[in-house]
């Protein structure tokens, strides 16, 4: 694998525009690394005013819904130069499968999860390609390595991101790009708020996933829950899984 530097680099954000979101600490942490331009992206343009005058010259705040495969074509064009590719925009709400079932909240969290990054990631590929020394780096989550059930429609669309990471790993590997899977557990952000969890700083997250990238680690987490998690699941991925269903057990019916 490539050593990949995020000095000088020219970086691709999606999901940039939650001041406590990880993308938002992904496009400082980047300046802070010395990053030659940062493209950062939300549908709402105007939510990235902030970044794009704090740092002028740097951030390029561009207007993108990422299940808009026109959109996502158009601004690869534009964004040519790009050489990091992150797929941070996601969506999640709160859908199991037998109970408290949501079928529009489970369609949209496909849509933006997985298709969405699809969308960019065959937008970019012969642009990365192109440009040399290359990455995509897929902001997954440990629920995609197992589900919760109290989010299970979203635990399946992380699930499927993380089986096209893999994927898109060994199609671009011979192409010289490298393909990150980053994988959060309880992290303080907007999307987060109604877990009842100890969460670990989207700033921390953002220097866990930066110093993934540049050692090369290909499955990046990003705080100590999920580092605990992980390892559980690699020597008992079944205790897990009843762990998990014994929390479910003890929560009403419905829940």
């Amino acid at each position: 694998m490539t050593n990949i530097m995020v000095k000088d680099a020219v970086i691709f954000i999606t999901g940039a525009n939650r001041k406590r979101g990880i993308g938002h600490a992904l496009v400082e942490e980047a300046v802070k690394r010395g990053a030659k331009k940062i493209y950062a992206t939300a549908r709402n343009i105007s939510q990235l005013d902030s970044l794009a005058s704090q740092y002028q010259g740097i951030v390029v705040p561009l207007s993108l819904d990422v299940i808009n495969k026109d959109e996502t074509d158009q601004i690869a064009q534009k964004a040519s130069d790009t050489q990091i590719l992150i797929n941070n925009a996601g969506f999640s709400g709160y859908s199991g499968f037998c109970f408290n079932y949501s079928e529009e909240t489970a369609r949209q969290e496909l849509e933006v999860n997985y298709w969405g990054m699809i969308n960019l990631i065959r937008a970019f590929c012969k642009t990365l390609i192109k440009n040399q020394n290359g990455a995509v780096a897929n902001v997954v989550s440990i629920g995609g390595l197992s589900s919760f059930p109290l989010c299970a429609t979203y635990c399946a669309s992380k699930a499927a991101a993380h089986s096209l990471t893999q994927s898109v790993r060994a199609e671009l590997t011979r192409h010289g790009i490298s393909v990150f899977g980053v994988y959060p557990g309880p992290i303080d952000t907007d999307m987060a708020d109604g877990l009842n969890f100890e969460k670990e700083t989207s700033t921390n997250a953002a220097v866990r996933i930066f110093d993934g990238i540049e050692q090369g680690i290909e499955d990046i987490t990003t705080d100590a829950f999920a580092d605990n998690f992980v390892k559980k699941l690699r020597l008992d991925p079944k205790e897990v899984e009843k762990d998990i269903g014994d929390f479910v057990h003890q929560m009403p019916e419905d829940f």
